[in-house]
């Protein structure tokens, strides 16, 4: 399941993207559209921007802007941030790779064959949610 860090950012984003490549903004304009806590969004801000999606403009007239097109930044990138991994277990995590302690040979494990599935139509689809798919939907 989402988190709601992770929920919010994409709303973030989503809103920043509606906006792109028409300026900047506020923490307070995208708190109040999007119906996420202004301190909350603000955190969520700094990772994102620290991930190098969004960038600000201190000042009167600053604010948030994304660094890439919408088409650019899908759900899978913002997940990944937030909420980590795609994969269902650490075996089959292309970024987050790790062995189960309880499997004796990855190689003919019945569970890693199918969740490799799952992982890969799971990526498939997250990475096609783009932020302009988002903004089409209403």
């Amino acid at each position: 399941m989402m988190s709601k860090r992770c929920k919010y950012a994409l709303k973030a984003m989503v809103r920043l993207a509606r906006n792109y490549n028409q300026g900047f903004l506020s923490t307070s304009i995208i708190a109040q559209d999007e119906n996420i806590p202004k301190k909350f969004l603000e955190q969520i801000l700094l990772e994102l921007k620290r991930a190098k999606l969004v960038n600000s403009k201190q000042g009167k007239v600053g604010g948030y802007y994304l660094l890439k097109s919408p088409d650019d930044v899908s759900l899978a990138d913002i997940y990944r941030i937030f909420d980590g991994p795609i994969a269902l277990t650490p075996c089959v995590s292309l970024n987050f790779y790790e062995a189960c302690d309880d499997c004796v040979d990855e190689a003919v494990c019945y569970l890693r064959k199918e969740l490799i599935i799952v992982r890969e139509k799971t990526r498939k689809s997250m990475m096609e949610a783009t932020l302009t798919k988002f903004i089409n939907k209403d």
